[in-house]
């Protein structure tokens, strides 16, 4: 790896800091290339501080480290994304990221379909939310929502639609996640089973 340490003629370049399981941006900070040098050999992420005029390893007072995970860099050699498993907040605020928010697993669109679920059971009327509706029925029929969407699914997996298919495989997914939630887990509970069975 050839690091452009000299572009902006201070011997440092950017090191944006990523979770390596959540992939959330933890923070931004300098390297020089003696920090580099360090964080590769020691495995914990080290910073040339502008402040301190010295390296510094993240969590080097507080114990709040960050273990090395992974570093690429960018088209242009000049800026590094790193990724590293954090030890506590990364934040000397106290916060999971520099930018206050919680460094926690994000699905994307599945989460944002997850925290909808969520609302629509805490707070819609039940004569007007599907949702709210088949939750107020209890898991037994949730249970059996899901099997008959699964059912529909391996039929429509055995036809040339794929329209067909791909709409039923949504609808199994959809009260697949309500069934979590009438359970009291979210997709998260899953993906870490699914994680720690690859170990």
């Amino acid at each position: 790896m050839v690091i452009d340490f000299n572009k902006n003629n201070d011997g440092l370049v950017p090191a944006i800091i990523q979770d390596a399981t959540t992939k959330n941006i933890l923070m931004l900070g300098f390297m020089n290339e003696e920090a580099y040098q360090k964080t590769i050999d020691a495995k914990l992420v080290t910073f040339f501080s502008r402040t301190k005029n010295r390296l510094w390893t993240k969590g080097e007072e507080s114990g709040n480290v960050l273990h090395l995970v992974d570093i690429k860099i960018d088209c242009d050699n000049d800026t590094l994304l790193i990724s590293a498993n954090p030890k506590g907040p990364t934040c000397h605020k106290g916060t999971d990221t520099c930018w206050a928010e919680n460094n926690e697993q994000n699905f994307g669109f599945l989460t944002h379909l997850e925290n909808t679920i969520t609302d629509r059971i805490q707070n819609a009327d039940a004569q007007k939310s599907y949702v709210a509706s088949l939750f107020a029925k209890g898991i037994n029929k949730i249970a059996q929502k899901v099997g008959e969407e699964a059912v529909e699914v391996v039929i429509e997996a055995k036809d040339n639609n794929d329209e067909l298919f791909l709409n039923e495989s949504a609808d199994l997914l959809f009260h697949y996640l309500m069934l979590l939630q009438a359970k009291g887990f979210k997709l998260n509970d899953v993906v870490e089973v699914l994680r720690n069975r690859e170990k």
